[in-house]
């Protein structure tokens, strides 16, 4: 799963959602469904910190101040 990008991990999580918000998944199923979608949650996340991350450093001057929004507009 780690090949998957964030939009089909997103796809698959909600795929899952929709199958066990219909209640017609047998238990056993449903556990692993939710082993499945918690992992992918946890995988998102990473992704999303990472992306953060990223964001950081593109805003961050080379001085390592951060750059506000007033001075990108200028």
């Amino acid at each position: 799963m780690s090949q998957t990008s964030f939009e089909e991990k997103m796809q698959r999580l909600e795929q899952i959602v929709r199958s066990m918000e219909r209640g017609d998944v047998p238990l056993e199923a449903s556990l692993k469904l939710f082993q499945e979608g918690t992992e992918l949650v946890r995988s998102c996340g990473k992704l999303l910190d990472e992306a953060e991350l990223q964001v950081k450093m593109v805003m961050t001057a080379p001085d390592g101040s951060p750059i506000l929004e007033d001075q990108q507009n200028g």
